[in-house]
């Protein structure tokens, strides 16, 4: 799959501001590897304060756990590139914002800081959703992205945002 441009990533961040006004919901991000590129194409879109409410660059262990969170037992178990270290990051945004929807990332964009288990490219990322109830319906999956590290950024906000728009 191609690397998307500027204009394809700006497209699919209006698609799904449309959605999320559709809905009736918010939005709010917690990215690493990213660097908060999902929050910069959401932003990007005129009006997308009806739909965005922010987002936190937690690039480090610290950040994670400081704003997100996420519990540093299970960094050091598991590693800040994990499923379950995403799911921590997506419900932790969502519990301190009134956000109804977060994306949460965590990835090796590389080039340097691959492992044979997590190889460059390696990224994980979940979604969850403020149910009724209070409880959190949570998503999440692993991608594997070629090219530079531009292009598993760019691919990784492309596979964040396109999940959105299946929801």
């Amino acid at each position: 799959m191609s690397t998307p441009t500027d204009v394809e990533l700006q497209q699919l961040a209006g698609s799904v501001g449309a959605c999320l006004v559709a809905q009736h919901v918010t939005l709010v991000t917690a990215e690493s590897c990213t660097g908060g590129w999902i929050a910069k194409v959401c932003t990007d879109v005129p009006g997308s304060s009806d739909w965005f409410a922010g987002g936190v660059v937690a690039y480090s262990n610290a950040l994670k756990t400081g704003l997100l969170g996420v519990p540093g037992s299970l960094l050091a178990e598991q590693g800040a590139v994990s499923e379950p270290v995403v799911r921590a990051m997506a419900v932790g945004a969502l519990q301190r914002t009134s956000a109804t929807v977060a994306v949460a990332v965590s990835g090796v964009a590389g080039p340097a800081g691959g492992t044979s288990a997590k190889p460059v490219g390696t990224v994980w990322l979940a979604w969850a959703w403020r149910e009724a109830d209070g409880s959190f319906r949570i998503e999440s999956q692993i991608d594997h992205f070629a090219g530079d590290r531009e292009a598993v950024r760019r691919r990784t906000v492309r596979s964040a945002l396109q999940r959105l728009l299946e929801a």
